[in-house]
Protein backbone atom coordinates (compact mmCIF):
# COMPACT_ATOMS: atom_id res chain seq x y z
CA UNK A 1 0.00 0.00 0.00
CA UNK A 2 1.00 3.34 -0.73
CA UNK A 3 2.45 5.50 2.30
CA UNK A 4 1.91 9.03 0.33
CA UNK A 5 -0.68 10.87 -1.18
CA UNK A 6 0.24 12.37 -4.08
CA UNK A 7 0.23 10.06 -7.37
CA UNK A 8 3.15 9.00 -10.07
CA UNK A 9 1.74 9.05 -13.72
CA UNK A 10 4.10 6.97 -15.49
CA UNK A 11 4.81 7.03 -19.69
CA UNK A 12 4.68 3.74 -21.18
CA UNK A 13 7.79 3.03 -24.18
CA UNK A 14 9.85 1.04 -25.40
CA UNK A 15 11.70 0.51 -21.98
CA UNK A 16 8.57 0.02 -20.20
CA UNK A 17 6.03 -1.63 -22.08
CA UNK A 18 6.97 -5.27 -21.85
CA UNK A 19 3.94 -6.59 -19.29
CA UNK A 20 6.89 -7.88 -16.53
CA UNK A 21 8.53 -4.35 -16.65
CA UNK A 22 4.83 -2.56 -16.63
CA UNK A 23 4.20 -4.84 -13.44
CA UNK A 24 7.44 -3.67 -12.08
CA UNK A 25 6.84 -0.01 -12.56
CA UNK A 26 3.38 -0.17 -10.42
CA UNK A 27 5.02 -2.38 -7.48
CA UNK A 28 7.34 0.47 -7.06
CA UNK A 29 5.23 3.39 -7.26
CA UNK A 30 3.06 3.74 -10.27
CA UNK A 31 -0.25 5.00 -9.61
CA UNK A 32 -1.19 5.58 -13.26
CA UNK A 33 -0.02 4.63 -16.89
CA UNK A 34 0.33 7.28 -20.01
CA UNK A 35 -0.15 5.71 -23.36
CA UNK A 36 1.71 8.80 -25.92
CA UNK A 37 -0.38 8.39 -28.94
CA UNK A 38 2.38 10.33 -30.74
CA UNK A 39 4.28 7.14 -30.74
CA UNK A 40 3.24 3.07 -31.08
CA UNK A 41 0.80 1.76 -33.21
CA UNK A 42 -2.95 0.69 -31.88
CA UNK A 43 -1.72 -2.77 -31.47
CA UNK A 44 1.13 -1.40 -29.01
CA UNK A 45 -1.12 0.32 -27.13
CA UNK A 46 -3.71 -2.44 -27.01
CA UNK A 47 -1.02 -4.96 -25.52
CA UNK A 48 0.08 -2.27 -22.93
CA UNK A 49 -3.54 -1.55 -22.17
CA UNK A 50 -4.00 -5.43 -21.82
CA UNK A 51 -1.05 -5.80 -19.83
CA UNK A 52 -2.02 -3.13 -17.36
CA UNK A 53 -5.56 -4.46 -16.99
CA UNK A 54 -4.08 -7.84 -16.08
CA UNK A 55 -1.63 -5.91 -13.50
CA UNK A 56 -4.94 -4.01 -11.82
CA UNK A 57 -6.74 -7.07 -11.09
CA UNK A 58 -3.71 -9.37 -9.60
CA UNK A 59 -2.58 -6.89 -7.25
CA UNK A 60 -6.25 -5.63 -6.51
CA UNK A 61 -5.24 -1.62 -6.93
CA UNK A 62 -6.86 0.44 -9.05
CA UNK A 63 -4.53 1.87 -11.89
CA UNK A 64 -5.45 5.00 -14.05
CA UNK A 65 -4.48 4.53 -17.99
CA UNK A 66 -4.61 8.23 -19.67
CA UNK A 67 -4.30 7.85 -23.59
CA UNK A 68 -2.87 11.04 -24.33
CA UNK A 69 -3.45 12.53 -28.15
CA UNK A 70 -1.14 14.00 -30.08
CA UNK A 71 -2.72 16.71 -31.33
CA UNK A 72 -2.14 19.61 -34.04
CA UNK A 73 1.85 19.36 -35.02
CA UNK A 74 2.70 22.67 -37.01
CA UNK A 75 6.13 22.42 -38.90
CA UNK A 76 7.87 23.95 -41.63
CA UNK A 77 8.01 22.27 -45.18
CA UNK A 78 11.70 21.14 -46.65
CA UNK A 79 14.66 23.33 -48.30
CA UNK A 80 15.94 22.52 -51.68
CA UNK A 81 19.16 22.04 -49.55
CA UNK A 82 17.49 20.28 -46.76
CA UNK A 83 18.32 23.59 -44.62
CA UNK A 84 18.14 27.26 -44.09
CA UNK A 85 21.01 29.23 -42.07
CA UNK A 86 19.35 32.49 -40.33
CA UNK A 87 21.22 35.00 -39.10
CA UNK A 88 20.84 37.54 -36.70
CA UNK A 89 18.79 40.54 -37.51
CA UNK A 90 18.44 39.40 -41.10
CA UNK A 91 14.81 39.82 -42.88
CA UNK A 92 13.91 36.33 -44.06
CA UNK A 93 10.81 35.70 -45.90
CA UNK A 94 7.87 32.87 -44.88
CA UNK A 95 5.61 31.53 -47.54
CA UNK A 96 2.93 29.39 -48.07
CA UNK A 97 3.78 26.05 -49.22
CA UNK A 98 5.48 22.64 -48.84
CA UNK A 99 8.86 23.48 -50.30
CA UNK A 100 11.14 26.67 -50.84
CA UNK A 101 13.95 27.56 -52.26
CA UNK A 102 17.10 28.81 -50.71
CA UNK A 103 16.36 32.35 -49.50
CA UNK A 104 12.83 31.72 -48.19
CA UNK A 105 11.03 29.52 -45.20
CA UNK A 106 7.74 27.05 -46.58
CA UNK A 107 5.17 27.00 -44.05
CA UNK A 108 1.96 24.60 -45.51
CA UNK A 109 -0.37 26.17 -43.35
CA UNK A 110 -2.28 28.98 -45.49
CA UNK A 111 -4.77 28.91 -42.07
CA UNK A 112 -1.83 30.73 -39.98
CA UNK A 113 -1.12 33.76 -42.75
CA UNK A 114 -4.67 34.42 -42.21
CA UNK A 115 -3.65 35.45 -38.68
CA UNK A 116 -0.78 36.47 -38.43
CA UNK A 117 0.06 40.25 -37.74
CA UNK A 118 3.84 42.33 -37.01
CA UNK A 119 4.69 41.54 -33.66
CA UNK A 120 3.59 37.64 -33.28
CA UNK A 121 6.79 35.98 -33.05
CA UNK A 122 7.29 32.43 -34.52
CA UNK A 123 9.93 29.85 -32.54
CA UNK A 124 11.09 26.90 -34.64
CA UNK A 125 12.39 23.33 -33.50
CA UNK A 126 11.75 23.95 -29.73
CA UNK A 127 12.20 27.04 -29.30
CA UNK A 128 16.13 26.90 -30.31
CA UNK A 129 15.49 29.81 -33.37
CA UNK A 130 13.28 32.62 -33.11
CA UNK A 131 11.94 35.02 -36.13
CA UNK A 132 9.69 38.45 -35.39
CA UNK A 133 6.96 39.33 -38.20
CA UNK A 134 7.52 42.52 -39.95
CA UNK A 135 4.78 42.32 -42.71
CA UNK A 136 2.20 40.35 -43.24
CA UNK A 137 0.24 39.23 -46.40
CA UNK A 138 -2.11 36.43 -47.24
CA UNK A 139 0.53 34.32 -48.89
CA UNK A 140 4.14 35.60 -47.72
CA UNK A 141 5.48 36.93 -44.34
CA UNK A 142 8.44 39.14 -43.74
CA UNK A 143 10.28 38.20 -40.56
CA UNK A 144 13.41 39.17 -38.53
CA UNK A 145 15.94 36.98 -36.60
CA UNK A 146 15.95 37.53 -33.23
CA UNK A 147 17.46 34.38 -32.37
CA UNK A 148 19.81 32.73 -35.16
CA UNK A 149 20.63 29.05 -36.49
CA UNK A 150 20.60 26.22 -39.21
CA UNK A 151 16.52 25.58 -39.83
CA UNK A 152 16.28 22.66 -40.99
CA UNK A 153 13.28 20.07 -42.86
CA UNK A 154 10.18 19.57 -40.79
CA UNK A 155 10.97 21.38 -37.79
CA UNK A 156 7.92 22.42 -35.45
CA UNK A 157 6.58 25.56 -35.18
CA UNK A 158 5.10 27.68 -32.20
CA UNK A 159 3.10 30.35 -32.49
CA UNK A 160 3.63 33.02 -29.83
CA UNK A 161 0.92 36.23 -29.98
CA UNK A 162 -1.66 34.28 -32.04
CA UNK A 163 -4.64 32.21 -31.37
CA UNK A 164 -3.69 29.36 -33.82
CA UNK A 165 -7.39 28.78 -36.19
CA UNK A 166 -6.87 25.01 -35.75
CA UNK A 167 -8.74 22.60 -33.64
CA UNK A 168 -7.11 20.94 -30.59
CA UNK A 169 -8.18 17.15 -32.62
CA UNK A 170 -6.58 16.01 -35.99
CA UNK A 171 -8.38 13.48 -37.90
CA UNK A 172 -5.80 11.54 -36.12
CA UNK A 173 -6.55 12.54 -33.40
CA UNK A 174 -10.27 11.64 -33.82
CA UNK A 175 -9.23 8.23 -35.11
CA UNK A 176 -6.86 7.49 -32.00
CA UNK A 177 -9.80 9.00 -29.45
CA UNK A 178 -12.22 6.32 -30.64
CA UNK A 179 -9.71 3.70 -30.44
CA UNK A 180 -8.95 4.49 -27.18
CA UNK A 181 -12.44 4.71 -25.94
CA UNK A 182 -13.56 1.19 -27.32
CA UNK A 183 -10.23 -0.29 -24.88
CA UNK A 184 -11.74 1.80 -22.37
CA UNK A 185 -9.24 4.11 -21.41
CA UNK A 186 -9.88 6.04 -17.94
CA UNK A 187 -8.56 8.93 -19.84
CA UNK A 188 -8.53 11.52 -22.68
CA UNK A 189 -5.67 13.74 -22.52
CA UNK A 190 -6.43 16.32 -24.98
CA UNK A 191 -3.41 18.05 -26.41
CA UNK A 192 -2.77 22.08 -27.43
CA UNK A 193 -6.17 23.20 -26.22
CA UNK A 194 -6.65 27.03 -27.13
CA UNK A 195 -10.40 28.00 -25.91
CA UNK A 196 -13.30 26.00 -24.50
CA UNK A 197 -14.69 25.30 -27.99
CA UNK A 198 -11.96 22.70 -28.57
CA UNK A 199 -13.06 20.88 -25.27
CA UNK A 200 -16.95 21.22 -26.15
CA UNK A 201 -15.08 19.09 -29.38
CA UNK A 202 -13.31 16.71 -27.65
CA UNK A 203 -16.23 15.95 -25.45
CA UNK A 204 -19.14 15.49 -27.74
CA UNK A 205 -16.85 12.28 -28.47
CA UNK A 206 -15.64 11.21 -25.43
CA UNK A 207 -18.86 11.77 -23.53
CA UNK A 208 -19.37 10.05 -20.00
CA UNK A 209 -16.94 7.20 -21.06
CA UNK A 210 -13.56 8.19 -19.92
CA UNK A 211 -12.57 11.86 -18.06
CA UNK A 212 -10.97 14.30 -19.84
CA UNK A 213 -7.41 15.82 -19.20
CA UNK A 214 -6.96 18.93 -20.52
CA UNK A 215 -3.16 19.83 -21.28
CA UNK A 216 -2.41 23.38 -20.84
CA UNK A 217 0.57 24.61 -23.37
CA UNK A 218 -0.78 27.42 -25.19
CA UNK A 219 -1.18 30.83 -23.44
CA UNK A 220 -4.31 31.36 -24.59
CA UNK A 221 -5.60 28.94 -22.34
CA UNK A 222 -3.85 29.43 -19.34
CA UNK A 223 -5.97 33.38 -19.96
CA UNK A 224 -8.94 31.38 -19.85
CA UNK A 225 -8.17 28.99 -17.77
CA UNK A 226 -11.27 28.61 -15.17
CA UNK A 227 -13.75 28.39 -18.33
CA UNK A 228 -11.21 25.74 -19.41
CA UNK A 229 -11.59 23.62 -16.72
CA UNK A 230 -15.08 24.04 -15.58
CA UNK A 231 -15.61 21.77 -19.03
CA UNK A 232 -12.67 19.43 -18.19
CA UNK A 233 -12.42 16.68 -15.88
CA UNK A 234 -8.86 17.27 -14.84
CA UNK A 235 -5.88 19.46 -16.17
CA UNK A 236 -1.98 18.53 -16.82
CA UNK A 237 0.29 21.33 -17.12
CA UNK A 238 2.68 20.60 -20.26
CA UNK A 239 5.65 22.35 -19.67
CA UNK A 240 7.31 21.26 -22.60
CA UNK A 241 5.68 23.30 -25.42
CA UNK A 242 4.29 26.29 -22.33
CA UNK A 243 8.29 26.49 -21.72
CA UNK A 244 8.43 27.17 -25.28
CA UNK A 245 5.42 29.32 -25.67
CA UNK A 246 5.68 31.37 -22.45
CA UNK A 247 9.21 33.28 -21.41
CA UNK A 248 11.04 30.85 -19.22
CA UNK A 249 10.41 33.35 -16.23
CA UNK A 250 7.08 32.99 -16.58
CA UNK A 251 6.58 28.79 -16.18
CA UNK A 252 7.06 28.12 -12.67
CA UNK A 253 4.59 31.11 -12.25
CA UNK A 254 1.63 29.90 -14.72
CA UNK A 255 2.55 26.15 -12.96
CA UNK A 256 1.70 27.82 -9.72
CA UNK A 257 -1.97 29.57 -11.15
CA UNK A 258 -3.03 26.44 -12.77
CA UNK A 259 -2.73 24.23 -9.88
CA UNK A 260 -4.30 26.82 -8.28
CA UNK A 261 -7.20 27.23 -10.28
CA UNK A 262 -7.69 23.40 -10.66
CA UNK A 263 -7.83 22.94 -7.04
CA UNK A 264 -10.19 25.57 -6.60
CA UNK A 265 -12.26 23.94 -9.01
CA UNK A 266 -11.93 20.24 -7.18
CA UNK A 267 -10.39 18.80 -10.85
CA UNK A 268 -7.15 16.97 -10.30
CA UNK A 269 -3.74 18.21 -11.81
CA UNK A 270 -0.76 16.90 -13.17
CA UNK A 271 2.57 18.16 -13.26
CA UNK A 272 4.50 17.25 -16.21
CA UNK A 273 7.48 17.27 -18.58
CA UNK A 274 11.21 17.65 -17.71
CA UNK A 275 10.73 16.12 -13.89
CA UNK A 276 13.78 13.66 -13.45
CA UNK A 277 14.94 14.46 -17.13
CA UNK A 278 18.58 13.45 -16.16
CA UNK A 279 17.46 10.04 -15.30
CA UNK A 280 17.00 9.26 -19.00
CA UNK A 281 20.63 7.82 -18.81
CA UNK A 282 21.53 8.75 -15.24
CA UNK A 283 20.69 6.79 -12.54
CA UNK A 284 20.33 9.44 -9.89
CA UNK A 285 18.41 12.90 -10.33
CA UNK A 286 20.38 16.26 -9.71
CA UNK A 287 19.38 18.47 -7.08
CA UNK A 288 17.29 20.67 -8.79
CA UNK A 289 15.19 18.49 -10.16
CA UNK A 290 14.25 16.96 -6.77
CA UNK A 291 13.63 20.36 -5.97
CA UNK A 292 11.35 20.52 -8.85
CA UNK A 293 9.02 17.36 -7.76
CA UNK A 294 8.72 19.08 -4.01
CA UNK A 295 7.57 21.97 -5.09
CA UNK A 296 4.63 20.70 -7.03
CA UNK A 297 3.96 18.35 -4.19
CA UNK A 298 4.26 21.45 -1.84
CA UNK A 299 1.50 23.21 -4.47
CA UNK A 300 -0.97 20.87 -4.01
CA UNK A 301 -0.47 18.99 -7.21
CA UNK A 302 -2.27 15.66 -7.92
CA UNK A 303 0.13 13.94 -9.53
CA UNK A 304 4.10 14.07 -11.16
CA UNK A 305 4.56 12.71 -14.31
CA UNK A 306 7.30 11.01 -15.52
CA UNK A 307 8.15 11.29 -19.55
CA UNK A 308 11.36 9.89 -21.68
CA UNK A 309 12.50 8.62 -17.95
CA UNK A 310 10.18 5.86 -18.59
CA UNK A 311 9.30 5.73 -21.72
CA UNK A 312 12.85 5.28 -22.99
CA UNK A 313 15.15 5.85 -20.18
CA UNK A 314 17.62 3.10 -19.06
CA UNK A 315 16.64 3.41 -15.40
CA UNK A 316 12.61 3.49 -15.59
CA UNK A 317 11.94 1.42 -11.74
CA UNK A 318 14.38 3.51 -10.26
CA UNK A 319 13.20 6.74 -11.44
CA UNK A 320 10.17 5.55 -10.25
CA UNK A 321 11.36 4.09 -6.76
CA UNK A 322 13.31 7.58 -6.53
CA UNK A 323 10.27 10.07 -7.41
CA UNK A 324 8.18 7.85 -4.64
CA UNK A 325 10.84 8.91 -2.18
CA UNK A 326 10.65 12.46 -2.84
CA UNK A 327 6.96 12.79 -2.38
CA UNK A 328 7.15 11.05 0.86
CA UNK A 329 9.81 12.86 1.96
CA UNK A 330 7.73 16.03 1.35
CA UNK A 331 4.80 15.08 2.49
CA UNK A 332 6.28 14.21 6.00
CA UNK A 333 7.60 17.78 6.12
CA UNK A 334 5.76 19.22 8.93
CA UNK A 335 5.31 22.51 7.52
CA UNK A 336 3.77 20.80 4.26
CA UNK A 337 0.31 20.95 4.43
CA UNK A 338 0.77 25.03 5.00
CA UNK A 339 1.83 25.62 1.82
CA UNK A 340 -1.34 23.38 -0.45
CA UNK A 341 -3.88 24.87 2.61
CA UNK A 342 -2.92 28.76 0.99
CA UNK A 343 -4.97 27.98 -2.44
CA UNK A 344 -7.82 30.16 -2.15
CA UNK A 345 -10.90 27.55 -2.60
CA UNK A 346 -13.63 29.75 -2.45
CA UNK A 347 -15.69 27.59 -1.00
CA UNK A 348 -19.13 26.73 -2.52
CA UNK A 349 -22.56 27.86 -1.41
CA UNK A 350 -24.25 23.89 -1.60
CA UNK A 351 -24.68 21.04 0.86
CA UNK A 352 -22.38 18.60 -1.13
CA UNK A 353 -19.56 21.42 -0.66
CA UNK A 354 -20.35 22.13 2.74
CA UNK A 355 -20.19 18.79 4.05
CA UNK A 356 -16.73 18.11 1.32
CA UNK A 357 -15.37 21.44 3.73
CA UNK A 358 -16.40 19.87 7.11
CA UNK A 359 -14.71 16.66 6.31
CA UNK A 360 -11.07 18.47 6.93
CA UNK A 361 -12.04 19.86 9.97
CA UNK A 362 -13.37 17.00 11.79
CA UNK A 363 -10.53 14.81 10.29
CA UNK A 364 -8.11 17.35 11.84
CA UNK A 365 -9.89 17.78 15.37
CA UNK A 366 -10.55 14.01 15.95
CA UNK A 367 -7.58 12.63 14.83
CA UNK A 368 -9.17 10.28 12.16
CA UNK A 369 -7.67 7.42 10.40
CA UNK A 370 -9.69 7.47 7.39
CA UNK A 371 -12.11 9.30 5.23
CA UNK A 372 -14.50 6.83 3.26
CA UNK A 373 -16.65 8.80 0.25
CA UNK A 374 -19.16 5.79 -0.90
CA UNK A 375 -19.45 7.29 -5.43
CA UNK A 376 -21.37 6.61 -8.19
CA UNK A 377 -19.73 9.33 -10.60
CA UNK A 378 -16.59 9.79 -8.51
CA UNK A 379 -17.79 13.72 -7.15
CA UNK A 380 -17.89 12.90 -3.69
CA UNK A 381 -14.28 11.60 -3.61
CA UNK A 382 -12.99 14.67 -5.93
CA UNK A 383 -14.39 17.10 -3.25
CA UNK A 384 -13.29 15.54 -0.59
CA UNK A 385 -9.54 15.20 -2.01
CA UNK A 386 -9.79 19.10 -2.91
CA UNK A 387 -10.04 19.94 0.72
CA UNK A 388 -6.55 17.85 1.33
CA UNK A 389 -7.87 15.88 4.62
CA UNK A 390 -4.98 14.91 6.71
CA UNK A 391 -5.87 11.35 6.21
CA UNK A 392 -6.31 8.60 3.94
CA UNK A 393 -9.65 8.61 1.68
CA UNK A 394 -10.95 5.64 0.84
CA UNK A 395 -13.03 5.97 -2.17
CA UNK A 396 -15.92 3.33 -2.25
CA UNK A 397 -17.44 3.53 -5.25
CA UNK A 398 -19.34 0.21 -7.53
CA UNK A 399 -18.07 1.05 -10.49
CA UNK A 400 -14.74 -0.63 -11.61
CA UNK A 401 -14.06 2.41 -14.08
CA UNK A 402 -15.09 5.00 -12.03
CA UNK A 403 -12.20 3.60 -9.36
CA UNK A 404 -9.60 3.52 -11.91
CA UNK A 405 -10.29 7.27 -12.63
CA UNK A 406 -9.74 7.68 -9.29
CA UNK A 407 -6.60 6.53 -9.13
CA UNK A 408 -5.38 9.83 -10.17
CA UNK A 409 -6.74 12.06 -7.65
CA UNK A 410 -4.92 13.04 -4.30
CA UNK A 411 -4.61 10.75 -1.11
CA UNK A 412 -7.69 8.50 -2.66
CA UNK A 413 -7.47 4.76 -2.62
CA UNK A 414 -10.08 3.28 -4.61
CA UNK A 415 -12.28 0.15 -3.63
CA UNK A 416 -14.78 -1.36 -5.91
CA UNK A 417 -17.89 -2.24 -3.50
CA UNK A 418 -21.34 -3.51 -4.32
CA UNK A 419 -24.22 -0.97 -3.57
CA UNK A 420 -25.32 -0.58 -0.59
CA UNK A 421 -29.01 -1.79 0.10
CA UNK A 422 -29.47 0.78 3.60
CA UNK A 423 -27.00 3.11 5.49
CA UNK A 424 -26.89 0.54 8.25
CA UNK A 425 -25.58 -2.14 5.74
CA UNK A 426 -22.95 0.57 4.41
CA UNK A 427 -22.00 1.25 7.79
CA UNK A 428 -20.89 -2.37 8.26
CA UNK A 429 -19.22 -2.45 5.03
CA UNK A 430 -17.24 0.55 5.47
CA UNK A 431 -15.80 -0.88 9.18
CA UNK A 432 -14.27 -3.83 7.37
CA UNK A 433 -12.56 -2.17 4.80
CA UNK A 434 -11.38 0.40 7.02
CA UNK A 435 -10.02 -1.97 8.76
CA UNK A 436 -8.56 -4.02 5.58
CA UNK A 437 -7.60 -0.62 3.72
CA UNK A 438 -6.27 1.68 6.23
CA UNK A 439 -5.15 -1.12 9.01
CA UNK A 440 -7.84 0.54 11.04
CA UNK A 441 -8.06 -1.05 14.84
CA UNK A 442 -10.30 -0.84 17.77
CA UNK A 443 -11.08 2.63 18.61
CA UNK A 444 -9.82 4.51 16.02
CA UNK A 445 -12.10 7.29 14.37
CA UNK A 446 -13.55 7.20 10.59
CA UNK A 447 -15.43 9.71 8.55
CA UNK A 448 -17.88 7.87 6.43
CA UNK A 449 -19.69 10.46 3.53
CA UNK A 450 -22.46 9.79 0.97
CA UNK A 451 -25.39 10.98 -0.93
CA UNK A 452 -28.47 9.34 0.14
CA UNK A 453 -30.38 8.06 -1.75
CA UNK A 454 -27.36 5.70 -3.06
CA UNK A 455 -27.11 5.56 -6.55
CA UNK A 456 -27.63 8.83 -7.54
CA UNK A 457 -25.25 10.75 -8.99
CA UNK A 458 -23.54 13.85 -7.30
CA UNK A 459 -24.97 13.89 -4.43
CA UNK A 460 -23.49 14.72 -0.81
CA UNK A 461 -25.43 14.98 1.81
CA UNK A 462 -24.72 12.90 4.88
CA UNK A 463 -21.64 12.54 7.09
CA UNK A 464 -21.24 10.12 9.82
CA UNK A 465 -18.40 9.83 12.36
CA UNK A 466 -17.79 6.46 13.47
CA UNK A 467 -15.58 4.17 15.77
CA UNK A 468 -14.17 1.17 14.93
CA UNK A 469 -15.68 -1.60 17.08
Amino acid sequence: MRNRFAKILATVGPASAAPESLKLLHEVGVDAFRLNFSHGSHEDHARSIKAIRNIERESGNAIAIVADMQGPKIRVGTFESGQMELRYGEVVDIIVGKTAKKNAIPLPHPELFEVLAPGHILKFDDGKLTVTITKAGKTHLKARVDVPGILTNKKGVNVIGAVVPVSAMTPKDQKDMKFALSQQVDFIALSFVQTTQDVIEARNIIGDKAGLIVKIEKPSAVHDIESILKLADAAMVARGDLGVELDLEQVPVVQRKIITAARALGKPVIVATHMLESMIDASTPTRAEASDVATAIYQGADAVMLSAETAIGRHPATAVAIMDRIIVATEADPTYPDYYTRANLRPQATVNDAISQSVRSIAEVLGCKAVLGYTKSGSTVRRIARERPPCLIIGLTPDKHIASRMALTWGVRPVVMADPTSFDDMLATTQIIAKEQAECVQGDIIIISAGIPFGRPGTTDTLKIATID
